[in-house]
């Protein structure tokens, strides 16, 4: 018996004609940077998250990269967010120049907890970044509130929830703008890397589209030093296919989803995914937590059974933020759920029975 953690042979044989159609199409036409695949995935995905604009970039990393300096943050300013995600996140705020700094998570959601947020708060505040961690949305209703009290920029950080909902619109039009990864495992993902950045200030859209090509508009007239970080186009056009399909995909993860929270619920020692009212939880990763987390993985892989631990080492007890002198004990929310998460196989085309195995051997093991 063999269950990976992911599977994205299957999905690509469910769409291969499609994939091949929009591949052969930009090989045809002989142009692989730019070109009508990005305008029209921009176009389309910008209209699929309900904002105006989509500017579509090198990966999730330099979305938030980007859209930081397109908005004015940089040296001396401070960026608030979690330690609980991937270092994605706060790469992006140091290019830009600028300090991370920490509040802990939420413990049932494990996103931001907005009773922290104006304790961190001082005069060097630019923005905060909310992680829709897991496919779940952060709690933005008092996220903006206190932005709005304290005239801070809100970037949200998507990478992980293409097609989740708070409050019943799609994550991607709370903050001044949003960042995604399309990471090839994620809801929505490429088969390489690449990213985008929506919003609806034009001004910022327009910024970041100078930014992600050497500061340039039209060619060898440069307005401001920038950067390569374009979307490819090849990946565009696979991106334009797989959108059409993303919103089946999700209702697929949240089926499987379901399904484990069924026969999980009267595992011992097993806690499942919170969903918070109000939100509509995608699913990137479905993620238990147990004390017995280690013992439990490895449980799995000798069955063949395979797994993810999202994230094992918080952002601030990680070597390339010992500058920052958070030491053991200054996130105990974080560093307690960064021992016990398991991250289980979840994909859309996952069967019935290999969730049935996977939860009788967790069962099995935990008695």
């Amino acid at each position: 018996m063999q269950i990976p953690f992911v599977d994205l042979r299957q999905q690509y044989s469910e769409i291969k004609a499609e994939l091949m159609q929009g591949i052969n199409g930009v090989l045809e036409r002989g142009i692989f940077v730019g070109g009508e695949e990005v305008a029209g995935f921009e176009e389309e995905f910008a209209h699929y998250c309900g904002v105006r604009c989509a500017v579509g970039v090198g990966s999730g990393t330099e979305a938030l990269h980007l859209t930081l300096l397109a908005c004015g943050v940089g040296k001396g300013d401070e960026v608030i967010t979690v330690p609980n995600t991937f270092i994605a996140t706060t790469e992006a705020i140091t290019l830009a120049g600028a300090m991370p700094v920490f509040i802990d998570i939420d413990p049932e959601t494990y996103t931001l907890d907005t009773a922290q947020i104006e304790g961190a708060i001082t005069e060097r505040t630019k923005a905060i970044i909310p992680v829709h961690l897991y496919g779940q949305p952060a709690d933005m209703e008092p996220i903006l509130a206190i932005a709005v009290r304290h005239k801070l920029l809100v970037i949200e950080d998507a990478a992980q929830a293409h097609g989740a909902l708070y409050n019943g619109k799609k994550v991607g039009r709370f903050g001044v703008a949003a960042c995604f990864s399309f990471y090839p495992t994620k809801n929505l993902g490429a088969y390489g890397d690449g990213g985008a950045v929506v919003t609806d200030d034009e001004e910022i859209a327009q910024r970041v589209i100078m930014l992600r090509d050497h500061g340039s508009r039209e060619k060898y007239r440069h307005e401001i030093e920038g950067l390569t970080s374009r979307l490819d186009t090849l990946q565009a056009a696979i991106l334009r296919v797989k959108l059409r399909h993303v919103d089946r995909w999700n209702q697929q993860r949240q089926e499987r989803a379901s399904l484990y929270d069924d026969l999980l619920k009267d595992a011992t020692g097993v806690v499942c995914p919170t969903v918070r009212e109000g939100g509509s939880h995608v699913y990137h990763l479905y993620v238990i937590r147990t004390k017995e987390r280690d013992r439990l993985r490895k449980h799995l892989e000798d069955r063949g059974i395979l797994t993810g631990i999202h994230y094992p080492v918080p952002l601030h007890l990680q070597p390339a933020y010992n500058y920052l002198g958070k030491g053991e004990g200054s996130y105990p929310v974080t560093e307690r759920v960064a021992q016990e998460v398991l991250s289980l196989p979840m994909y859309p085309e996952l069967k019935r029975e290999d969730v049935e195995t996977i939860v009788r051997e967790i069962k099995e093991f935990l008695g």
